[in-house]
């Protein structure tokens, strides 16, 4: 069976030029990873962190977790270059059974997951701007997302200018929030002490690794870079340590000014810490911009993933008879247009059970990330499967220290894995039940497959 996530993989190509140096990987890999998260996740880790060094150590523990995992994707994108990345690595190594589950997972949990826990942050901070009233914040995040799937159905072209304009304000918005961090060293009493955590420790400490990642994600995307980087067995570990050193550093600035001023009580008890900590150094006007920069970069977030999100479900349609509706293209405005409804809706749907619950940010958190690190750790373990299975593989790019980088990047998987689906409450298990009710239409899609293919070779 051929699947529609692998169109284009035996087309006859030259093959990308490696134009790339060291410093345009680095700007690509920095520009990817440092994102949204880091102004809505540091209230929530510190939620899950006993002391302000945990709180710290936890950040500096991202960066590391952040290198081994962007090694094992490096050998992976420059071994088998492919748009469809996790789905192709995957189906190499596991088979299309466990590729097609990671396409149901990506489009019914991880991705529409993602956009609601970004719509979030973007109500909280709209919220500063325009208070809605009790469900204010979720309701700023449904409207966005019904105006940006709009925009995406109303054709892909405007949906990529607008993500243009969009691009430069979170670097912009950070580099206030650290400035702020400086200007306000002497304002406001000091912060209180934290109160001690209830529960199990490791447990605790898993969950706020999970925030802390989330903040440090997409360097699995930015890792592909291994195809067109010049001398890419020279310059990718470089590129990849250096940014790693770069994002790490920023993120540690930042939280610093978040500890700093908040304390880690305060920081537990505040919710758009990016605004409040602008507002107690330049005042109410200052606090109002960085929402106004901070609820645009969220945006540009929401509609790049909006955007990429709906091709995993005409894929899917491509691939799962049962939903085969879903696979229609508007050649008018060049876009999924059911695709992006369904994805629409279930987003929607998750906004309002995150609405329900005590924190809409960490219920969609906890519903994409027991299922995310699954498949995560499945991925890491791809590196050992295929050096065993395609040893003759030229690889461009090979994990520095063999075997160790996958196995304890996996293993990090494995950990985190375990404490969002033991300690992150019913959001969770949402996402496994979900991740479940994929496993009969895949199954259905796998006989099927069998028979058509019994009944060719008859």
């Amino acid at each position: 069976m051929r699947s529609a996530f692998d169109e284009g993989e035996n087309c006859p190509t030259a093959g990308p030029n490696r134009g790339l140096s060291v410093l345009d990987g680095v700007a690509v890999l920095v520009g990817v990873v440092i994102g949204i998260g880091i102004f809505g996740f540091p209230p929530l880790v510190a939620q899950f962190s006993a002391s302000p060094e945990v709180y710290i150590g936890l950040w500096l523990a991202g960066g590391v977790v952040m290198l081994l995992g962007a090694l094992c994707y490096a050998e992976l994108g420059s071994a088998w270059p492919h748009t469809g990345g996790e789905y192709h690595f995957l189906r190499r190594a596991w088979g299309p059974f466990i590729a097609l589950l990671f396409a149901w997972a990506r489009g019914s949990v991880i991705q529409t997951g993602s956009i609601a826990a970004v719509a979030f942050i973007y109500g909280e901070y709209a919220s500063q701007i325009l208070p809605l009233g009790a469900y204010g914040t979720a309701a700023h995040g449904a409207f966005a997302v019904i105006a940006l799937t709009t925009l995406n159905i109303i054709g892909t072209g405007g949906s990529k200018r607008t993500q243009v304009v969009f691009t430069a304000f979170t670097v912009i918005a950070l580099l206030a929030i650290v400035a702020a961090g400086v200007a306000a060293s002497s304002a406001g009493a000091p912060p209180a002490a934290p109160a001690p955590l209830s529960g199990n420790l490791a447990g605790a400490l898993g969950m706020g690794m999970v925030f802390v990642l989330l903040t440090y994600g997409g360097w699995n995307e930015a890792a592909y870079l291994s195809g067109e980087l010049r001398a890419p067995a020279r310059n990718m570990p470089r590129v990849l340590l250096i940014g790693t050193l770069v994002v790490t550093a920023v993120y540690l600035l930042a939280n610093a000014a978040y500890l700093h001023i908040f304390g880690l009580q305060g920081l537990r008890d505040t919710h758009a810490v990016g605004a409040e900590l602008m507002r107690i150094a330049f005042g109410p006007m200052a606090a109002v911009a960085l929402s106004l920069m901070v609820c645009v970069a969220a945006l540009s977030t929401m509609n790049a993933t909006i955007l990429t999100g709906a091709r995993v479900y005409y894929a899917l349609g491509h691939d799962l008879p049962q939903l085969r509706m879903l696979a229609t293209w508007s050649d008018r405005g060049e876009t999924p247009t059911r695709a992006l409804v369904a994805q629409g809706a279930i987003t929607l749907a998750l906004i309002v059970f995150g609405a329900a619950s005590r924190n809409g940010i960490e219920t969609m958190v906890a519903y994409t990330a027991p299922v995310f690190w699954l498949f995560m750790f499945l991925t890491a373990m791809a590196v050992i499967v295929l050096r065993m299975r395609e040893p003759d593989r030229p690889r461009p790019f090979r994990v520095p220290l063999y075997p160790l980088p996958p196995l304890l990047f996996g293993a990090v998987c494995l950990g985190l894995l375990w404490s969002s689906a033991q300690y992150a409450g019913a959001g969770a298990w949402l996402g496994l039940a979900v991740l479940a009710a994929g496993l009969p239409l895949v199954l259905l899609q796998r006989r099927g497959a069998l028979r058509t293919a019994e009944q060719s070779g008859t």
